[in-house]
């Protein structure tokens, strides 16, 4: 009996699991840009630019040699240790709102933790190279492992699937931390909307890792359940 049916030789109910992963990703986003979107109106009380006030956290947080810098794009912010620079969305570079110093905080939290040689972080930096691999392959080998009925690729598919569900689960407490230091500086050096406001965006951010964490694995569930058995049964 072949193992496999459907479209391109998969089977309909994995199509199911990703339009399910689909909606839940959507709603995560939904959910941060509406919870951005309400404290980038509130002025926040700390002074300065989010770039501003992420170069005074860096500076207290043992990276002041990090640079910052514009990226273009919306909530497009992240931390790159190649160049060892904060490229900080237009809007949370200049602006001065709630939101965009959160947001410059919590990129901040990334360099301070690379600084610190935090161990999840470094996990995680370390788990990039094999990720990218993993990410661009695996569809590719489950595809062929299902057109050939060759169920050691099928088998190499979900392992290389299972190593980008590996990276987001370290992922989670490593933005999780970021956000915890960002809040916290603003805690200090703020008043307490910065820090209610803060609070609430960056949960808002990390609940859409939980979500692609979540869907990731209800993926490689069904992969295990639909193709984790012998090819021959």
């Amino acid at each position: 009996m072949p193992l496999y049916y459907g479209f391109y030789g998969i089977d309909l109910g994995y199509y199911l699991v990703a339009l399910v992963a689909l909606v839940i990703g959507a709603i995560a986003q939904a959910y941060i840009r509406s919870t951005y979107k309400k404290w980038s109106k509130v002025p926040a009380n700390v002074p300065g630019t989010g770039a501003d006030v992420a170069r005074r956290m860096l500076a207290e947080g043992g990276a002041g040699e990090v640079g910052i810098t514009r990226v273009g794009g919306s909530l497009t912010d992240h931390y790159d240790p190649r160049d060892n620079r904060l490229h900080l969305s237009d809007d949370n570079y200049r602006g001065a709102s709630v939101a965009s110093v959160a947001v410059a905080c919590h990129e901040a939290g990334h360099a301070i933790q690379a600084a610190e040689g935090f161990g999840l972080y470094r996990l995680r930096s370390a788990l990039v190279p094999a990720v990218n691999i993993a990410q661009q392959g695996w569809v590719l080998v489950l595809v062929l492992g299902v057109m050939l009925n060759a169920f050691n690729l099928v088998q190499l598919a979900i392992l290389l699937f299972a190593v980008s569900v590996v990276f987001q689960l370290v992922t989670l407490p490593v933005e999780i931390d970021a956000s915890r230091r960002a809040v916290a500086y603003l805690s200090q050096n703020g008043a307490g909307l910065d820090e209610q406001g803060a609070r609430k965006v960056l949960t808002a951010a990390a609940l859409t890792y939980v979500a692609a964490a979540l869907t990731s694995i209800i993926q490689l569930l069904y992969l295990l359940g639909r193709y984790g058995g012998r090819g021959d049964e």
